[in-house]
């Protein structure tokens, strides 16, 4: 009965979580939520970014790892199997959430380190398409997919499956561009369980503010709200801001759509977009610009990835005038 069980389970984390993908992404675009930003450079980049570190790096670091342990702590295969199955849920979420906030925030807090997150931020819209979307390198080095190998070899393998199908699940919705808080936000009755749970989880509104295109409007918040399935992280360490709006824009104000391959691969590949921090002499970190300047580098990125430069142009020095 308990293999039964595992093996449905195991089902709901693959195919549930495409399904729910699926459903959120049609319900997206349906209603328009990219508008004209997803152009076919940003196509490129969450297609490429979805494929490469998603379906073939962690699962092959997960494939590998499990092979390797053995050869090296053979003695302490299934340590844990006396741990029941509610303990063995706590340790790997934990584990796995508490590492991924360090980890990603050292990304935030360490000038060298953030051009290996800097993809995840580039997309100027919240949404499926951009919820993958990581440089390579720093999917390879994620430090939870390392922790919760070693636990899993060590016998928590049932509670790792429910535990990613929840936090995939969570860490989808946070990225999607339906806020599905908001009534949470608007009826009062509601207000004691929001209270709960922008503490406890991520949320549209607290992870579209990390998201945002500026920190020092009250709203966006990209220096904090780094925390993946558990929103209490942030609430712990300091770094949480809730103001249950959600930013007018996303993105890095600099941005002027670095091709897709530097964004996948960077360091090995290198932006031939002059000044980009991905840029072979580029900066290590960028300053933010106001954001009426970053809506006319949108502008000239987007038909220049297009093949539209001329109109671009124009239409930057109309904007300007």
């Amino acid at each position: 009965m308990i293999k039964i069980i595992q093996q449905i389970i195991d089902n709901l984390n693959g195919y549930g979580l495409s399904v729910l993908v699926l459903i959120l992404g049609v319900l997206e675009f349906s209603f328009g939520l990219y508008k004209k930003r997803w152009n076919k450079n940003e196509k490129f980049v969450d297609i490429a970014c979805f494929v490469l570190p998603k379906l073939v790096i962690r699962p092959a670091i997960a494939f590998f790892g499990l092979k390797f342990l053995p050869a090296v702590i053979p003695a302490l295969r299934n340590e844990f199997d006396w741990v029941s199955f509610g303990w063995g849920l706590l340790i790997i979420a934990i584990a796995d959430d508490l590492t991924q906030y360090w980890y990603h925030r050292l990304h935030h807090e360490i000038p060298w380190l953030w051009r290996f997150h800097r993809t995840h931020h580039s997309a100027s819209y919240m949404g499926m398409a951009m919820a993958s979307r990581q440089n390579a390198l720093y999917t390879l080095f994620f430090s939870q997919t390392y922790v919760t190998t070693i636990l899993v070899y060590l016998g928590l393998g049932a509670p790792r499956i429910i535990v990613g199908a929840i936090k995939s699940t969570i860490t989808t919705l946070a990225h999607s561009s339906i806020p599905w808080d908001k009534p949470f936000y608007k009826y009062k009755v509601l207000h004691p369980i929001a209270w709960v749970l922008e503490r406890l989880i991520s949320t549209p509104a607290t992870h579209h503010a990390h998201h945002a295109a500026t920190t020092d409007d009250g709203v966006g918040y990209y220096k904090g709200n780094f925390g993946n399935m558990f929103f209490l992280w942030d609430v712990i360490f300091g770094t949480a801001h809730i103001s249950r709006q959600y930013p007018s824009a996303y993105g890095i104000s600099h941005y002027e759509g670095d091709p897709w391959y530097a964004q996948l691969l960077w360091p090995i590949f290198k932006s031939n977009v002059a000044g980009s921090e991905l840029a072979a002499d580029g900066p290590i970190v960028k300053q933010d610009i106001p954001i009426e300047e970053r809506d006319l580098l949108t502008i000239r990125a987007v038909h220049q990835n297009n093949g539209e430069r001329e109109l671009a142009l124009k239409e930057v020095s109309a904007a300007a005038g």
